[in-house]
C-alpha cells in the first residue's frame, strides 16, 4: 500500500542512490569518457575556425568547473531515475535484496540507453545529426516501446501479450531513426567508436549502481 511513510522511504532511498550513482558515473566519466571527449573538442574547434563559425555560448571550463557541473547533471540524474525504478518497484512489489534491484537496473539500463542507442550511438562533438525534434521524438517513443515491452515479456501471463511485447521491442528499429542528410564528423571514426564502448560502459555502471543501490536502499528504509 503506497502512503505518506511508503513515499519517504522511497525519496530517501532514491536521494541517497542518486548522490552515490551520479558521483560514481562522474568518476568512471573522468577517466574513460573525457579524455576522447576533450580529443574530439580539439577536432570540433578546428573545423569550426576553419568554417570561419564563432560560438559564444557559454560553457563550463576544463577543470574542476567542468567536473562540479558534470557531477551535478549526473547527481540529479540517478535521483530521478532512482524515483522512477523506486516507483516501479513499488508497484510491483519491494526487492528482497540489492540483486533484485540490479535486475531493475539492467531493464532501465535497457530501455533508456541501449534500444535507443541502435538507432542513435552516443556521438561526439562535431558530428553531424539529424533535426534535434526529430531525434527526440524517435528516442521517446522508443523508450517508451521498449520500458513497455519488456513488462510484458517479464509479466505478461499469455503469449499474445508476450508477442506483442516483442513487437513494441523491435517497432522503433523497424521504422528506423532520424538520420542526418549527410553522416560527417569532424573527429576520426576511431575516435567516435571509443566514445561509443566509453559510454556504454559508464551507462552500464551508472545504471546497474542504480539498481542495486536502490534494492538495498529501499530494503533498509523498509
Amino acid at each position: 500500500m503506497f502512503n505518506l511513510t511508503t513515499f519517504r522511504e522511497l525519496v530517501v532511498a532514491a536521494l541517497w542512490t542518486g548522490l552515490l550513482a551520479g558521483l560514481l558515473l562522474t568518476a568512471v566519466q573522468q577517466i574513460q569518457v573525457l579524455p576522447t571527449l576533450l580529443q574530439a573538442e580539439v577536432y570540433e574547434e578546428a573545423a569550426a575556425v576553419a568554417n570561419t563559425h564563432e560560438h559564444h555560448d557559454w560553457q563550463p571550463g576544463n577543470g574542476w568547473e567542468r567536473t562540479f557541473f558534470t557531477a551535478v547533471a549526473n547527481i540529479g540524474l540517478g535521483v530521478g531515475f532512482a524515483l522512477l525504478i523506486g516507483a516501479v518497484m513499488c508497484l510491483r512489489g519491494r526487492p528482497s535484496h540489492w540483486r533484485m534491484g540490479l535486475l531493475w537496473g539492467l531493464a532501465g539500463y535497457l530501455t533508456f540507453f541501449v534500444a535507443p542507442s541502435l538507432g542513435l550511438p552516443p556521438e561526439v562533438p562535431g558530428t553531424e545529426a539529424a533535426k534535434l525534434a526529430d531525434r527526440q521524438s524517435w528516442w521517446l517513443i522508443t523508450v517508451l516501446d521498449t520500458g513497455f515491452g519488456l513488462s510484458l515479456l517479464a509479466f505478461a501471463l499469455t503469449r499474445t501479450y508476450k508477442f506483442f511485447g516483442a513487437v513494441l521491442l523491435v517497432a522503433p528499429h523497424l521504422i528506423g531513426a532520424p538520420q542526418p542528410d549527410v553522416h560527417s564528423s569532424a573527429a576520426p571514426a576511431e575516435l567516435a567508436q571509443s566514445f561509443i564502448t566509453a559510454t556504454v560502459f559508464a551507462n552500464a555502471v551508472f545504471w546497474l549502481t542504480i539498481g542495486g543501490l536502490m534494492g538495498q536502499f529501499y530494503k533498509k528504509e523498509s
